[in-house]
């Protein structure tokens, strides 16, 4: 007997979403930014800076950090995400 191939999708994608874009807020004025940290390196210090120039503009921000960039983020930090924030920014970098 011949042994099987199995692959497996690492995202976890059954299919795709599709979902209406949201429109842009029109202004910061009053907001929440969340600023997601996805474990990669230097993505820190964009959200850094990022941070320190929102903050000069009086909006307000939140950060946030997956454990591992290897994985999807877990259900809880999405929730956090969605709960806690206007916009969320993700830094990806390398």
């Amino acid at each position: 007997m011949k042994a099987q191939t199995i692959l497996l999708d690492p995202t976890d994608e059954r299919g795709a979403d599709m979902r209406p874009r949201r429109d842009p807020l029109p202004s910061l004025e009053g907001k929440t930014v969340a600023l997601l940290d996805i474990a990669k390196a230097r993505g820190d210090v964009f959200l850094d800076r990022l941070e320190e120039r929102l903050s000069e503009q009086g909006v307000g921000v939140k950060r946030f950090m997956k454990p591992t960039n290897t994985r999807n983020s877990p259900a809880e930090l999405n929730q956090d995400l969605a709960a806690g924030a206007d916009a969320v920014v993700e830094a990806l970098s390398d």
